[in-house]
């Protein structure tokens, strides 16, 4: 198998709905974490719980201008970049953190036309967050697809691409095929977190091709 073969093409229109459902769903989620809750670790290198929202904030509120003045004034080092629109965009406490996120839910605001990246750091992020704070919620299946699409296509936000390079993926809860090579199956969830780079996944998946997967993202993380 070659190629991919996912769901619909989705218009800029469906995906940024996809985005603003899967921001509310995650604002119901944190919406009574207590204060250590908020200091918890999560899947996202060291940032914590209260650090990823922030991060989601500043994703929906930098422009295109304010990124290029950020990203070069970062000297093009993503991680400098990161933190600094994350520390700008944490409020003083959780809660004004919390209420920045539920003002930016319903946000277009985007640096680029790449509006699948943008789906794909809610649901990559919000799973970042749920899954060590045993917070059971799937996303929506529609939604993961349009992200498995983009990710096995392009390297953008996350070299997803290279993640899945050598593989063939199949999704066991939707219409997702992508690559070819060594099968690796798995629902659409799994399958796009394993392309986000977060090994923790990797045990929900089956197939021969799972080793080539593990070794992209430990090669990916030297």
């Amino acid at each position: 198998m070659s190629g991919t073969t996912g769901g619909p093409v989705r218009s800029d229109t469906e995906l940024w709905a996809f985005v603003h459902e899967e921001r509310a769903a995650l604002a119901e989620d944190l919406a009574d974490l207590v204060p250590e809750q908020w200091r918890h670790a999560t899947l996202c290198g060291r940032w914590d719980v209260e650090e990823v929202v922030a991060h989601l904030v500043a994703a929906a509120s930098t422009g295109r201008w304010a990124w290029l003045r950020s990203i070069v004034g970062a000297r093009f080092r993503t991680d400098v970049h990161n933190q600094r629109r994350m520390t700008e965009h944490r409020g003083a406490t959780p809660a004004e953190t919390f209420e920045r996120f539920r003002a930016v839910v319903t946000s277009t605001v985007a640096p680029t036309g790449h509006t699948a990246a943008y789906l794909g750091e809610v649901l990559v992020h919000a799973q970042d967050v749920r899954r060590p704070l045993g917070i059971a919620r799937t996303p929506g299946v529609d939604a993961l697809t349009a992200v498995a699409d983009f990710y096995v296509r392009e390297n953008f936000a996350v070299n997803s691409r290279t993640m899945a390079a050598g593989v063939e993926l199949r999704a066991d809860d939707g219409p997702f095929v992508a690559g070819s090579g060594p099968l690796v199956t798995g629902s659409t969830l799994a399958l796009v977190m394993a392309m986000a780079g977060r090994e923790a996944y990797l045990d929900e998946l089956d197939g021969p091709g799972v080793p080539v997967v593990r070794r992209n993202i430990e090669a990916a993380a030297r």
